[in-house]
């Protein structure tokens, strides 16, 4: 069994607590990322990872030294990392001439929040996809006097601007990607009974009733509803000729 997949009892207090914030849970905490420089990586790429790293402050980690590793075809060495550094999250940067200014990202997505407070918002980072390429900028936050209570916001670009062309994507292993993509049952929303969702998230609902007696339904006395004396005559003499059988 290999060191990294076997099953490690704590031993302390410490590492017990350790080992517990690493177990998964219902609502996820935020997730640190490790940034790492391969072993040819160029000036361009190596101020890339510092860049992107001062934006992940405090959550991420960046590894100075050059690692000769190649994610896509050997993923031993980032799990090694990944489980060294508890990060769950990576940016690996290389440069040859084959692929240029290399990037593997797997990250880039914040925490949920419901709401936002202006004066503790610094920066904002903008993606836009657009001709197969992605455009990734990051901005600062001015707020300016507007003449009334919510201040104006402005953008001033400040850096790292990156034009970001995808040309390898890597999926995890059918049985892997399943096991990431499993959903606790404390988060699976209940059935509830008669009542169901389309695909717009309307609710519908079903009552189930005794049969109704049409006949005997109160409605509204309209004349146009009144019957004929036409109507009533042939309606008499068709439950006299139904008696009339019946004898």
């Amino acid at each position: 069994m290999d060191a990294l997949d076997r099953v490690v009892k704590p031993k302390t207090k410490r590492a017990k607590r350790f080992l517990e914030k690493r177990e998964p849970k219902l609502s996820e905490n935020i997730k640190n990322a490790m940034l790492i420089k391969g072993g040819n990586a160029n000036s361009a790429v190596t101020q890339v990872l510092r860049d992107v790293y001062a934006l992940k402050k405090p959550y991420g980690v960046l590894y100075k030294k050059k690692n000769i590793t190649r994610p896509f075809e050997d993923q031993t060495s980032l799990e090694f990392f990944s489980k060294k550094s508890d990060c769950s999250l990576f940016m690996f940067g290389s440069h040859n001439k084959k692929r240029p200014n290399n990037l593997v990202i797997d990250f880039f997505r914040g925490p949920t929040v419901s709401n936002i407070r202006l004066a503790g918002l610094e920066y904002v980072l903008h993606f836009t996809a657009l001709n197969g390429k992605i455009y990734f900028r990051s901005y600062k936050l001015l707020l300016k006097k507007s003449g009334c209570r919510t201040p104006r916001i402005e953008l001033e670009e400040m850096g790292p601007s990156l034009d970001l062309v995808l040309r390898r994507t890597h999926l995890a292993s059918d049985d892997l990607y399943k096991l990431s993509m499993k959903m606790p049952k404390a988060l699976k929303p209940k059935k509830k009974k008669n009542i169901s969702q389309d695909t717009f998230g309307t609710t519908y609902g079903r009552i189930h009733m005794q049969k109704q007696d049409l006949s005997k339904l109160q409605t509204r006395k309209m004349k146009g509803l009144k019957k004929r004396p036409i109507e009533r005559i042939t309606e008499d003499q068709e439950r006299k000729s139904k008696r009339m059988k019946k004898n």
